[in-house]
């Protein structure tokens, strides 16, 4: 033990024993869990975007089913509903995508479903979340509208 000079200032910790450390971990835990959240809600986002652009590339191919017949009588677009609907379940089938397709009209509509595992949040037993996004597509002659 070092006796005290005079003039030196002493400091008395008995009071304060692991303060720190609780908050230490406490703000570590939140941390951990924003960082989650940022990581996370991205790759969520990403996925619906992923999805949407696949149910638009679907229904898109199913929209060019038309039926040649009505077209070369008098050129009216008009789709073959069941092909329309083999040629989106084709492209999502070939993209690995899991979805249902439906063919009403002229309008095909494409469902796209995407499980997202998450990566930080699964710690907190949040396992994935499921994104769906919906597009449609009729079939168009030509260009409609100005070109670029």
């Amino acid at each position: 033990m070092t006796p005290r000079r005079p003039g030196q200032q002493g400091f008395c910790l008995a009071g304060d024993g692991g303060q720190i450390t609780a908050f230490v971990v406490v703000m570590m835990a939140a941390l951990i869990l924003l960082a989650g959240l940022v990581l996370d809600g991205g790759l969520t986002l990403a996925a619906r975007e992923r999805a949407l652009g696949e149910a638009q590339e679907a229904a898109r191919a199913g929209a060019q089913a038309i039926n040649l017949a009505v077209y070369r009588q008098d050129g009216t677009l008009v789709l073959t509903p069941g092909q329309a609907v083999a040629d989106a379940r084709a492209y999502l089938a070939g993209i690995g995508a899991a979805g249902t397709a439906t063919a009403t009209g002229n309008v095909v509509t494409v469902t796209v479903t995407i499980v997202q595992p998450m990566q930080i949040l699964d710690a907190t037993g949040l396992r994935a979340i499921t994104v769906h996004a919906t597009a449609t597509a009729t079939p168009e002659l030509g260009i409609n509208g100005e070109l670029p």
